[in-house]
Parts: C-alpha cells; structure tokens; sequence
C-alpha cells in the first residue's frame, strides 16, 4: 500500500525499475473487494516482473487527484514514471490477466528455472543472470536455513537493496552468530542498547533484531526511538 507521502518512491521511481499496477480503492466499495484479490493474485504470478500498489482513495486525496479518479475502482499501469494503461471497473479474470500480461515481458530462461525454485535451477538461473532478484532472494533464503550465511550476504550485495533483502540480510547475520543463552527479545535489546553508542556489533546487531520483528509488532516503534535517543 501507498499514500500521499510514499507515492514518488513506491510507484513513480519504482516504475522505471518494474512496471508497478496502482490499485485505486476504498473500504466502501465492494466492487473493490472482488477485484483487489484478483489483480493481487495475477500480478504475483508474474514473479516480481510486475508490482502491485494499492491507494486508499479515501485516505490518499493527491494520489487520487494526480489520476483524476471518478469512480473506483480504478487501475493504473506505470512505467518510467508515466500512465501506459489502466481500466475502470471490477473486470472479468481474463481481462485482468491480458492488462498485466500487457506489462510482463515473456519470461527468460532465467525466470523459468527459478520457476522451479530448488538450488540447482537457482544456481543455473544466476549462472545466466548473475543479478536476477527473484534467483538471488529464494537462493540466500534457502542457503539461511542451511547456514550458508556468508554466500547468502554475498548473494544480496548484488541486487539493489529492498524491504525483503533488508530482512533477509538481517537473519543472515543473525543466524551467523554464535548462539548466545536464550532470552527474551527484550531482555537481549535492553542488553545491547546500553552498547550501541560505541559498539558496532551491538549496533548492527540491535537493528537486525528491528528487521526481523514482524512488521505489525507495536514494539518496534519504541525500540527505534531508543535506539535514536543513544545515538543522537
């Protein structure tokens, strides 16, 4: 989901990497509900060739008013910052499906053996496109959880950083360290937050922590605020 702040860079600088789809909807309106699972569904089958970004009309006015929207809901497709397609309306499967086959490119080599998703076809597919997102995400998820920590860091250094990377880069580190005795999530941030000021480790390790929260934890708003107040 975006809003009126997040817009530029969810959708406008995004759209000259990825084609990215706008879903422009509202709680109100049921046609909406039919058709945002659809296109969510349809756009994930392209692999991350196509993205996905949903607008509350209600809550996002600019966003709106930049598309002139009427009615809802209303579909836009984006590349290199610019509208290329879009419909209004809840359409039918096979319309949705031809509008994001419109946007994604036939899938290469590379796609389909990461289609088959297990460490061989990954490490073919990366063979042929040393930098494909999609190769590199599911081959550090799977090396993680073998304790193939330091390839998996190496693998992420080379595609641009995202949400996603972020957290897997983050577990990676984790799961590299020596396993200290257990306690509590907090209890091991109280402990670490007295260090942050002048331990890199701890600093490192503290965020790690951060990213790895689920993101509705309530928590990590004031866990960053801690960490904001020892530092700054």
């Amino acid at each position: 989901m975006t809003t009126d702040a997040t817009f530029q860079a969810d959708v406008i600088a995004r759209s000259d990497e990825v084609p990215v789809v706008v879903d422009v909807w509202a709680p109100w309106c049921g046609p909406c509900k039919t058709l945002g699972p659809l296109l969510e569904a349809v756009v994930d089958e392209t692999g991350g060739a196509v993205e996905l970004v949903t607008v509350n009309v209600d809550e996002n006015p600019q966003v709106a008013a930049a598309f002139q929207v009427q009615s809802i809901p209303a579909v836009f497709a984006m590349r290199a910052g610019k509208v290329v397609d879009g419909f209004i309306g809840a359409v039918a499967e096979p319309a949705v499906r031809d509008f994001v086959g419109r946007l994604a490119p036939a899938p290469s080599a590379a796609d389909r053996l990461v289609a088959a998703g297990d460490e061989a076809s990954l490490r073919q597919a990366l063979d042929l496109q040393p930098d494909h997102p999609g190769a590199v995400v599911a081959l550090a998820e799977l090396l993680i959880a073998a304790d193939g920590t330091e390839e998996a860091l190496a693998l992420l250094a080379r595609i641009p950083e995202t949400e996603q990377t972020r957290r897997l880069a983050a577990r990676a580190r984790l799961a590299a360290q020596d396993d200290p005795a257990p306690v509590s999530l907090d209890a091991r941030l109280a402990d670490l937050l007295g260090r942050v000021r002048t331990d890199e480790a701890a600093r490192q390790e503290y965020l790690d922590l951060l990213e790895t929260m689920e993101p509705g934890d309530s928590r990590r708003g004031s866990y960053r605020r801690a960490l904001a107040s020892q530092l700054f």
